[in-house]
């Protein structure tokens, strides 16, 4: 039996891991829970899954935790150990009862924790994409220097290790990532400065947060796995090519050195990808429908236009000037991300802002999480004040 501890267990991927947990009693237990600002589900969760820890995103989400659970029929003799903090997050990431842990807290607020339970020889089931996005020579360093292993949750990189599964990888010439597109993939480009944040959140093909989804629709979510994939699957930037693929059926290809491409193919279901990282080598039964072939379907793949895109570009290159480049790109995409949902900067000026502070940002070389954590704080401030200046000038235009 494995025993997890979920970090961002309230969001998506933590609410359909449990979900997974729940249909397999049998195969796992919980030992941990972690949760931002919605206690009102962890709470639930608690009742559930009785986990032995439990932590809040803030001492004020603590205290409503607690008057939550205290509404509850739960005895208190039964309540979890109740926490908050980032040390805290460390602490169930590296509990010694603990075997596996989720990684799913959205942000570089998930990369020390991550990085502690690496060190500890965990298996990790990465959906954090920061973590190797901020801080990727750093936590596959510790892979390799302690033996953890890190299995993708996101379905491309999680079809990416299951192709590569197939053969041997040496004999690899380029992994294939695909795109759903976003909702703009038809919009003409010259429109984009007039789209909504409404209109960016309405994704086609997935259910996901809100920055996630403002990633999507510029394809800077696809520029993160790229930079991901780098590093997981240790490729250079040149062998990892993306393709748009609307349908989102076919979640990543792999094509050899004879021009042999092999593909996987999944229904649109994130608890598939979850059950795999954690029953990996094994596969067992998973809650998520079968594709029937019965059914006459049309596939469509087309490249992306770099051009009405140019975030996705620009994750290219600041994978190959490594360093921290791809550490700014991330903060200052947040930062321009936040922005655009609040009304304060039109869509394109999103990629403006973050190509920006890379242009203004030095490019280091961190060693250690608290310097990576640094150059994160320092990348938001540069964007927030690009960001203010963009909006005066737009109020005085």
């Amino acid at each position: 039996m494995k025993t997890l501890t979920i970090l961002g267990s309230t969001g998506s991927i933590g609410t359909n891991t449990l979900d997974v947990v729940r249909r397999s009693r049998h195969l796992y237990q919980v030992y941990a829970l972690a949760a931002g600002r919605n206690v009102e589900a962890l709470a639930s969760q608690i009742t559930e899954f009785r986990p032995k820890v439990a932590v809040a995103g803030s001492p004020a989400a603590l205290d409503r935790l607690i008057e939550l659970l205290s509404d509850t029929s739960l005895p208190r003799s039964e309540w979890p150990e109740l926490l908050t903090g980032a040390a805290a997050l460390v602490e169930i990431a590296t509990a010694p009862e603990v075997d596996t842990v989720v990684s799913a807290i959205v942000g570089v607020a998930g990369l020390a924790a991550t990085y502690e339970a690496v060190c500890c020889g965990k298996r990790v089931g990465l959906a954090n994409k920061e973590v190797l996005v901020s801080g990727g020579q750093l936590v596959m360093d510790a892979v390799r220097r302690h033996g953890a292993e890190l299995l993708p949750i996101d379905s491309e990189h999680n079809g990416a290790h299951q192709c590569l599964r197939a053969g041997n990888r040496n004999q690899v010439s380029k992994l294939i990532l695909t795109a759903s597109g976003g909702p703009f993939r038809n919009t003409p480009r010259e429109a984009l400065a007039h789209v909504t944040p409404q209109q960016a959140l309405n994704h086609p093909t997935w259910r996901m947060g809100n920055r996630i989804t403002i990633d999507s629709a510029t394809l800077m979510n696809k520029g993160f796995e790229v930079i991901e994939a780098c590093w997981l699957f240790d490729f250079a930037p040149s062998q990892v090519d993306v393709v748009i693929h609307p349908q989102s059926s076919v979640h990543a290809m792999i094509e050899y050195s004879d021009g042999s491409v092999l593909a996987q193919i999944a229904a649109t279901d994130m608890r598939m990808p979850i059950q795999y990282a954690l029953t990996y080598p094994e596969r067992f039964e998973a809650p998520v429908p079968k594709i029937d072939w019965g059914q006459a379907r049309q596939w469509e793949f087309m490249p992306p236009d770099f051009a009405k895109f140019p975030l996705l570009k620009l994750a290219y290159h600041c994978m190959e000037a490594g360093g921290s480049a791809t550490c700014t790109l991330n903060a200052a995409d947040e930062i321009a991300v936040e922005a655009f949902l609040e009304g304060r900067i039109p869509f394109p000026t999103i990629w403006e802002v973050v190509q920006e502070t890379l242009s203004r940002m030095p490019v280091r070389h961190p060693a250690t999480v608290g310097e990576i954590l640094e150059i994160d704080r320092e990348s938001r401030s540069l964007a927030r004040e690009l960001v203010m200046a963009r909006a005066a000038s737009a109020v005085t235009a």
